[in-house]
């Protein structure tokens, strides 16, 4: 191999000349237009007038939709529980095998320990969202829903 310093050439571009920078110019946008409707000054004219439509209420929600969400994310959370759980186990075990990094892995577990408490919580409230749904299903479609106690 050569004696020579071999640079990538990420910095030094002493060779290449400033001269064939692409010039300055005052009017390299000049050749845009706009028309007189695309910005409306006064609100009657252009874009403003035409999307002032005052649109119809929405139909009643879809609370069976709704329900079915809240249970897909619920069980979204359970499998996050899961995971996080199986990864606490993980690193609980390589804590035990590898005493060399034991500290690095024992805090890995407390970790994954508290990402599988957040997505319980998470699972938790995806159900009683559920269960509002579905209340507010029944309530709609004219079911009673006696509270006893």
């Amino acid at each position: 191999m050569s004696e020579e310093k071999h640079h990538h050439h990420l910095f030094h571009h002493k060779d290449k000349p400033v001269d064939d920078a692409v010039p300055y110019s005052d009017n390299a946008y000049s050749d845009t237009t706009y028309s007189d409707t695309s910005y409306a000054t006064d609100g009657v004219s252009g874009y403003a007038a035409e999307t002032t439509e005052v649109l119809a209420d929405d139909p009643a929600p879809d609370y069976r939709k709704e329900e079915k969400h809240h249970k897909h994310l619920e069980h979204l959370g359970e499998l996050g529980v899961a995971a996080a759980g199986a990864y606490a186990l993980h690193e609980k075990h390589k804590s035990e095998k590898d005493p060399e990094h034991a500290h690095k892995h024992k805090i890995e577990e407390e970790i994954a320990a508290a990402a599988a408490v957040g997505a319980g919580g998470f699972a938790f409230h995806e159900h009683h969202e559920k269960k509002e749904a579905k209340e507010e299903d029944e309530e709609a479609h004219g079911k009673k829903h006696h509270h006893l106690f």
